[in-house]
């Protein structure tokens, strides 16, 4: 009997789920938001999307043939990536800009610390802050739904009031893929009911978002349906890599991300702050994690 034991290492129990299918999942809770975005900002929101993913699946493609590594786009990671910061910029923003960005994401924040699960950083959101630094006219130029020729300021930028239905639906200029708080709360929804992504750091995130903004006199429905909030509190906040690892630890993120928001959006030159603290709140996981792990049964603290 003995004989026919096997001793190896841990896990012993595998659920089946890799991370090609964590991203496909990822890919298909963005369709919504992802379709929306062409269908009211036309053909250039088309083109934008196809370019980001085609440059971050290049990028990632020669990154590997150059350095001899194995190849790694079947985990669908750089799709991902390419697919988040398209929907993150503005549908007039030129060609070269959105393949550079993808570019930046892919080598830059993600192949150069080593690969995927090594990054310090959410790569979408981080290529997303090097081109609104770099090309701040062309990041903050967006059309109004259904013209591209007609440009106009978002909501959080001194536009116009806009309705409950109108923000609900996205009649509004914006991102590619930020202003249909509908779309993106389906796709929320998918990836929760497929337990890719815990409730914790989005319900945190834009809670936090709706209080203090409601404390500082702003309109908190206005605040949370407006900018960036939905996408990135659910899509790139949640990221696997970047985000805590345990539940105390993802309620002290998604807090962290609400209050450095709502100061860049009150006090700051900025209108939109969701990128920033959600970078922000990247460095800092590696401490929230520390301080949030559990303690093993039988743990007790070493005495002096």
């Amino acid at each position: 009997m003995r004989n026919n034991l096997t001793v190896s290492s841990s896990p012993h129990i595998h659920s089946g789920v890799t991370s090609q299918s964590i991203m496909l999942d990822v890919i298909i809770a963005l369709l919504p938001a992802a379709v929306y975005g062409v269908f009211i900002f036309g053909w250039r929101a088309a083109v934008l999307i196809a370019v980001c993913v085609a440059s971050a699946v290049l990028s990632e493609f020669l990154w590997n043939k150059a350095l001899k590594k194995p190849n790694s786009l079947g985990d669908l990671t750089a799709v991902v990536t390419g697919l988040l910061l398209a929907l993150n910029l503005p549908s007039s923003l030129p060609v070269w800009m959105a393949a550079l960005g993808s570019a930046i994401a892919i080598i830059v924040v993600k192949q150069m610390f080593g690969g995927l699960g090594h990054n310090f950083a959410n790569p979408a959101i981080t290529a997303r802050i090097v081109l609104m630094v770099s090309f701040p006219a062309a990041m903050t130029k967006f059309f109004e739904p259904f013209s591209m020729t007609v440009s106009s300021a978002t909501p959080l930028a001194g536009g116009a009031e806009y309705t409950l239905r109108e923000l609900f639906f996205g009649m509004h200029a914006g991102t590619i893929g930020e202003t249909s708080v509908v779309m993106l709360v389906i796709g929320g929804l998918y990836l929760v009911m497929r337990r890719v992504i815990s409730p914790i750091i989005p319900v945190s995130f834009i809670g936090t978002v709706f209080v203090f903004s409601w404390v500082l006199g702003a309109n908190p429905i206005q605040a949370i349906f407006s900018g960036g909030l939905l996408l990135g509190a659910i899509f790139m906040a949640t990221d696997y890599v970047t985000s805590p690892t345990f539940n105390w630890g993802k309620l002290i993120f998604g807090i962290g991300c609400g209050i450095i928001t709502v100061v860049i959006r009150q006090f700051a030159s900025l209108p939109e702050g969701v990128s920033y603290s959600i970078l922000v709140m990247n460095l800092l996981v590696p401490h929230i994690n520390s301080l949030t792990m559990p303690k093993p049964f039988g743990w007790e603290a070493d005495k002096k």
